[in-house]
């Protein structure tokens, strides 16, 4: 990959010959983990302004119509964020003269708080072609990071690095976009307001919205959707299956889905927003077109009544799992019952494949492809292809279920027959959890073929993740694909899938528990850095599990230097593992100002999870720590609370014992208490798969049962400690 500086630019068609279509992508950092911000692209022509609002791509807008570009939403990585951009240059419209990359911070806080900004671009196959860091930010709130131009017919990439304070505002109006600025009404988010009809509620309390011009009968018009905070939610739809669907008054047939699609959209009539933009909201100058919006289907919180006559029966499953008997039959299964499901649901078959590049367009599924390989033809598990515009994008899909590895020589014949055959990807899927940095299978490409096959993979959880989100909390487009991914979730949720994510802690767990335990463990044991693997796996798959019950994105989090890469970062700490005995990991729910610390003693096979939470300034001590001990009434007794005092340890106690004696956390030397550290600590599983007694289950129900027994009652003094602060 190419690095370039500030001003430079460089021939995106020098560097490679599948630079048609590309990836861009965005990325940051931030040492507490609260830092974020959200990518913009905008079409500009020789005058340098855009042609209408539709030449404004964000996250109310992601998408255009003829697919030359599509947000494909946040990834998480090792430090932080990666937003991607799928830009086909081959269908940006002849008067297009320059495409505008750019983000913005909302929240108040500014690019000078984030570390490692920095874009890349790559082609088509997910080879980084040229690299941009930015390294002088400071107060703006929007930042170019680069763009796309013409010169003559090819494309070239120019790094521009010019920010912003006025925000995204500031940086829309310099290209002809009229802005109004508007008071976000005080109001609390659970209160939404009641749907339009045929319209939906934004979920957000800031929504922003974009004009849609109509288009021939069927065509959307812009989107007017809420900002997805993770994957790409409200996208674009799938072209002839997945154009935006209203839910119906009973229930929807399974079998006809499109039928009542059709019906729904015939029958009820776009309907307005029923919410005032937030502050710096984009709103058109002309009237608005109509909502393309429908109201979303999610299923009920609560579970309807049982009709059975005990608890013994059980319901009748789409996707029964009792007689499976082998892996090979959990093989098929898992992959066909997955496949066809993506199919049929446009919304979850797009999260799942946006990120390695594929289109949004009509997809079908394949299982059991015989494919010819020298002698012997080769069976991968299944194919997907994806039409747009008249373009198949293809995919190889290679599965393993019930924790068994991926192969490597399975694999390079897989890539090595994507080459051949012009495929874009293979998709690896298993019950690991890729880690940045870290190859899930080693395999060489060979660098002479001009067609590129990218290989990616997906965790079992990570599918399971997504699906959640979408049924629990996002909503889907009718009842009868909801009812699909609910039992697709309990298919992959059932005890003989074999779909169940990350389940084992690796042949090195034992040694080195062993080792640490008789203090034998030397440094620079390479066993020691395959227990971190082990452990970065399963904080990841952790986030996913709490992202997809609470609705809302969790990730790790990272407090590193700039610059430092993954492996000397896993080096780093398994020194740290070796010189004291423990596994340490942070991670933050989006929404939220905590930041739960989670720590694994091998010395003394407790596990503690803590959190630290700040004092309301100008508050006095004593009412303080009464107002925290009233909110943690329903907390477990055993919770640890310690006060926060600069240059020395504070007055601790358990709840038990400070629940009749608030006062005994007031330090009696008067000195200020500038915050709380609470902690859980739990025993440690010592076998190293997912039993009853194993380490895995024991980390997932300590972080459990401290979010939802402690840090779930925080909210109250958190805003308070907000507000004045």
């Amino acid at each position: 990959m190419r690095e370039i500086s500030k001003g430079a630019n460089v021939s995106l068609t020098a560097l490679s010959e599948d630079a048609g279509s590309v990836v861009v992508s965005l990325g940051w950092s931030s040492a507490s983990g609260a830092g974020d911000a959200d990518v913009s692209v905008l079409l500009v022509g020789e005058d340098g302004k855009v042609r209408s609002e539709n030449d404004f791509y964000f996250y109310n807008n992601p998408a255009a119509a003829d697919g030359s570009v599509q947000l494909l939403g946040k990834t998480p990585t090792e430090s932080g964020d990666e937003d991607r951009i799928g830009v086909d240059l081959t269908a940006v419209p002849e008067e297009v003269a320059r495409i505008v990359v750019a983000a913005s911070q909302y929240g108040g806080t500014r690019f000078g708080d984030l570390d490692g900004l920095r874009m890349t671009v790559a082609d088509r196959s997910g080879e980084p072609l040229v690299g941009f860091s930015i390294d002088d930010a400071s107060v703006e709130t929007a930042f170019i990071f680069g763009e796309l131009y013409r010169r003559g017919e090819e494309w070239k990439f120019r790094a521009v690095g010019q920010g912003y304070e006025t925000g995204l505002a500031g940086l829309a109006t310099d290209f002809g976009i009229a802005v109004e600025e508007a008071e976000e009404p005080e109001q609390p988010e659970a209160e939404a307001e009641p749907p339009e009809p045929g319209g939906a509620v934004a979920p957000r309390a800031a929504q922003t919205t974009t004009a849609g011009t109509p288009g021939p009968a069927g065509s959307p018009a812009a989107p007017q959707t809420a900002r997805p905070e993770s994957g790409t939610a409200g996208g674009p739809a799938a072209p002839g299956a997945a154009e935006p669907q209203a839910a119906t008054a009973g229930p929807v047939s399974p079998a006809a889905p499109q039928a009542a699609q059709a019906t729904a959209e015939a029958a009820s009539p776009a309907a307005p927003v029923g919410r005032p933009p937030g502050p710096g909201a984009v709103v058109p100058a002309q009237a608005r077109g109509p909502r393309t919006t429908r109201k979303k289907v999610t299923l009920p919180k609560a579970p309807g009544k049982s009709l059975a006559e005990n608890e013994s029966w059980r319901p009748a499953r789409l996707f029964p799992v009792p007689s499976l008997k082998s892996d090979k039959e959990r093989e098929v299964r898992a992959t066909s019952v997955l496949l066809s499901v993506m199919a049929q649901v446009p919304e979850f078959g797009r999260r799942l494949t946006a990120a390695f590049g594929a289109p949004a367009g009509r997809m079908q599924t394949f299982t059991e492809v015989s494919l010819p390989h020298g002698d012997t033809p080769r069976r991968p598990d299944g194919v997907i292809r994806v039409e747009r515009a008249g373009k198949l994008w293809t995919a190889l899909v290679e599965t393993k279920t019930n924790g068994n590895p991926l192969r490597p020589e399975q694999v390079q014949q897989y890539m090595d027959i994507a080459a051949r055959r012009g495929y874009e990807s293979v998709i690896t899927l298993s019950n690991d959890v890729a880690l940045e940095g870290t190859a899930m299978v080693d395999v060489k490409v060979d660098g002479r073929r001009k067609h590129k096959v990218g290989l990616w993979h997906l965790s079992w959880a990570e599918v399971a993740h997504q699906a959640q989100l979408l049924i629990r909390h996002e909503g889907v487009g009718n009842a009868a694909h909801a009812w699909l991914l609910q039992e697709l979730l309990a298919y992959l949720q059932h005890e003989q899938s074999g779909c169940h994510g990350f389940q084992n802690m690796g042949p090195a767990w034992v040694p080195v528990r062993n080792g640490i335990e008789d203090e034998t463990l030397c440094l620079g044991d390479p066993r020691a850095t395959e227990v971190v693997e082990s452990w970065e796996r399963l904080i990841r798959q952790v986030c996913l599990r709490l992202g997809g019950e609470l609705g809302q994105k969790a990730l790790p989090v990272q407090r590193v230097r700039r610059g430092s890469d993954p492996l000397s970062r896993r080096a780093a700490a398994a020194e740290r593992l070796c010189l004291d005995g423990r596994l340490s990991a942070e991670l933050r729910v989006e929404g939220t100002s905590s930041v739960i610390a989670v720590t694994a003693d091998l010395r003394t096979a407790k596990i503690r999870t803590s959190v630290d939470v700040p004092a309301p300034e100008g508050s006095y001590p004593l009412v303080t720590v009464r107002r925290l001990v009233r909110l943690l009434a329903e907390a477990p007794a055993d919770l640890h609370v310690e006060s926060l005092v600069e240059g020395e340890n504070g007055p601790r106690g358990t709840l038990e014992r400070l629940r009749p004696e608030p006062g005994d956390l007031v330090p009696r030397n008067g000195a200020a208490v500038t915050g709380f550290r609470l902690t859980l600590i739990k025993g440690m599983g010592n076998s190293r798969g997912n039993t009853e007694s194993g380490f895995i289950r024991s980390v997932d129900e300590a972080v459990d049962r401290f979010r939802q027994g402690v840090v779930a009652h925080l909210g109250p003094l958190e805003a308070r400690a907000g507000r004045r602060g």
